[in-house]
């Protein structure tokens, strides 16, 4: 009777049992290996590359099994909840088109799926039930311990190396009387609850994790708060119990970091006698710097985090695949086998995950963005990219818009064949790669003809006016430049210059150089032909003359 009378006065509006929540989110109605994932980081901080390789893991397990993929908001630790970061995690998911079958979005007052709220400061009542119920199973208990003398007992074990935690002797409010435990909550004495551990840490349980096997690991015996004293809301682990059970979650990712809470969730499953999801500790993200291999850093690596892909203009699908090959040591195989399949499409399997460490490599990432966008048509490059300089680059959006079928016409140089040019590694360098084709931007460069006498260089442009012709095919344009090449004593043929270069000016490789750097101030470019059949006889006449005027 006394735990009823302390299980009501700590949660007096609490009048639902865990049974009936059971009934209110009932076992989903799924196929037999479908799996159920979810996507839960806290908005404590913006999205990491180690959020993505999790994010993508959960995704795949999810759609190749006919599953479920929920997004769910871990907002329980208030303090540290970052303005702006909900949003962030919900515009990344829809720009990588990962989108979750079930969510909640507070700001457009949007559900979707009857297992809401799927926002953890919602769900404060079902936390309170669970904890109301541990309480009246003298499972759980309140602890009045100050944080003063919390301190005093950690700083004693750590000078004793003894574990940290309130356990043992140092859980002095664990077996106080109930009646006592009433008589401090009604003086107004702060307290958090605790569970009650059943635990020994001297034995071992067995814990199959899906990426590193079977493992041995010792049993809880410290008696960790589940509910904060402050505003009610239950801790992490707490929580992650709750949700994931009702939820009916199959399948948790999550970072190699977690496997110590292993037991703490072992033991919380347990107690109730909840299923556990199946665990698939993913390994950490390294990066080659120099000579060694180190940890991916949020602080010293940009890109470590998401924006900076964006920020970049990355292909998603490029990202994705390239966090796929970190993700399974089989994929690249199977994507040379599929490669016109959806990345969904994978099986993914924990067990062909690197235990030592993932080498997310951006040599790798710019090798597959390059090749993704070679791919593309002219049209979906100048839609991605136009999009890209929107939110990035002002100036240069307002040049695509006015210039939309000249800059695909641009985007289309030697596209459209066998082995398309890869010049575009992501979408913020085309600008820097195609910059000369536009007279905005061309209006204030100056030519450099480095060892090119400048009178030479006038007479070869002021003679090449005079013999062209806009209308002519590729094979008559290099004939006519092959012409001027003899009347000016430069060498046709690449091949007798080479063999008797002393009787030559040059060779017609130094007359298309001058051409190529009058009209782009470049020494190499995409096709010279192509890029003067864009330009236009107005244009290139347009340039040559200012060449010859200065």
């Amino acid at each position: 009777m006394d735990k009823q009378e302390l299980a009501n006065l700590i949660f007096p509006n609490v009048t639902k049992t865990i049974e009936e929540y059971e009934k209110m989110y009932p076992e989903r109605n799924l196929g037999e290996n479908a799996r159920v994932t979810r996507f839960a980081p806290s908005p404590t901080g913006f999205m990491h590359i180690g959020h993505m390789l999790t994010l993508v893991i959960d995704y795949v397990l999810a759609k190749k099994s006919n599953g479920v993929f929920y997004l769910r908001n871990e907002d329980t630790d208030t303090s540290r909840t970052v303005k702006g970061a909900v949003e962030y995690i919900r515009s990344v998911l829809k720009q990588y088109d990962m989108n979750p079958d079930e969510y909640e979005y507070r700001d457009t007052n949007e559900t979707k799926g009857i297992y809401a709220p799927y926002i953890q400061s919602e769900r404060k009542e079902i936390y309170q039930a669970f904890i109301k119920h541990l309480i009246l199973e003298g499972k759980a208990y309140p602890c009045f311990l100050t944080q003063e003398e919390m301190d005093v007992i950690r700083e004693g074990q750590a000078r004793d190396k003894r574990r940290i935690g309130i356990y043992g002797r140092y859980a002095k409010y664990r077996d106080l009387p109930t009646k006592e435990a009433i008589e401090k909550i009604k003086k107004g004495e702060a307290y958090t609850i605790r569970l009650k551990s059943s635990g020994d840490f001297t034995h071992k349980f067995k814990f199959n994790d899906l990426a590193n096997g079977e493992m041995e690991l010792p049993e809880n015996d410290i008696d960790i708060p589940i509910m904060k004293s402050k505003d009610g809301l239950p801790t992490y682990h707490f929580a992650h119990l709750v949700d994931d059970h009702l939820m009916r979650t199959t399948h948790v990712v999550r970072g190699q970091e977690w496997i110590s809470s292993i037991p703490v969730h072992y033991e919380l499953f347990k107690t109730f006698g909840f299923k556990m999801p199946k665990y698939i500790h993913i390994p950490l993200i390294l990066k080659k710097d120099g000579d060694t291999i180190r940890k991916i850093s949020k602080r010293l690596d940009p890109e470590a985090r998401m924006s900076y892909y964006e920020e970049k203009g990355y292909p998603y699908l490029a990202v994705i695949e390239a966090i796929m090959t970190i993700a399974n040591s089989n994929y690249e195989a199977w994507r040379e086998n599929h490669p016109d399949a959806l990345f969904t499409e994978f099986e993914f399997s924990p067990k062909k995950m690197s235990s030592s460490g993932a080498l997310f490599d951006l040599d790798k990432l710019d090798n597959i963005s390059k090749n993704y966008i070679s791919r593309l048509t002219k049209e979906e490059v100048y839609l991605e990219t136009a999009e890209w300089a929107k939110k990035y680059d002002s100036e240069f959006a307002t040049i695509l818009e006015k210039y939309k079928d000249y800059s695909m016409a641009i985007y289309n140089i030697e596209r459209e064949q066998k082995k398309p040019r890869k010049d575009y590694t992501y979408y913020s360098e085309i600008k820097d790669k195609t910059w000369y084709m536009y007279p905005e931007y061309f209006i204030s460069a100056t030519p450099d003809f480095l060892e090119y006498a400048i009178e030479e260089v006038k007479t070869i442009l002021t003679k090449y006016k005079d013999i062209y012709n806009e209308k002519d095919t590729q094979e008559e344009w290099f004939q006519r430049i092959k012409e001027l090449c003899d009347a000016l004593n430069y060498a046709s043929d690449r091949k007798a210059y080479k063999e008797n270069p002393t009787l030559y000016k040059g060779s017609v490789v130094d007359v298309t150089n001058i051409l190529r750097i009058a009209l782009t101030t470049l020494t190499t470019t995409p096709d010279l032909y192509s890029i003067m059949q864009i330009l236009g006889k107005e244009q290139i006449f347009a340039r040559f003359d200012k060449v010859i005027a200065k």
